[in-house]
């Protein structure tokens, strides 16, 4: 008998690219964020196919299933293809706006500090 394919949910909410570093995947984890069937989760939980995981971040509430495993980290497009966002529209906070990407951590385009011709055209301007 093959032996199942094991994978912590950690390595697997850094990999799907929920969380930005593992560690704060585990954190998350450790105080209560990732639930599963409503009880917490540890980090070192297995994570198995067909499980559905809810999970607190910052910016959203997210309810995820997971379809198959991922064990490193992909670029967001590929890692999307790895669980199937099940989160309620009522828990999708649009009003929220912020210079950066609701989970990638980096600024969209044209946000942001100015860039170095802009800030010369400032200086000029303020002197």
């Amino acid at each position: 008998m093959p032996e199942k394919e094991k994978l912590r949910i950690d390595k697997y909410l850094w990999a799907i690219r929920i969380f930005k570093t593992r560690s704060l995947a585990a954190d998350a984890c450790n105080t209560g964020k990732v639930k599963c069937k409503g009880t917490n989760v540890k980090p070192a939980k297995t994570v198995s196919p067909g499980e559905q995981f809810e999970i607190k971040t910052e910016n959203k509430k997210w309810v995820i299933e997971v379809t198959t495993l991922l064990h490193t980290r992909m670029n967001y497009e590929e890692a999307t293809k790895h669980y199937m966002d099940l989160t309620p529209e009522e828990n999708i906070d649009t009003t929220q706006t912020s210079a950066f990407v609701f989970n990638t951590g980096k600024r969209k385009s044209k946000q942001g500090r100015p860039t170095k011709k802009e800030k010369r055209k400032l200086d000029d301007f303020f002197n």
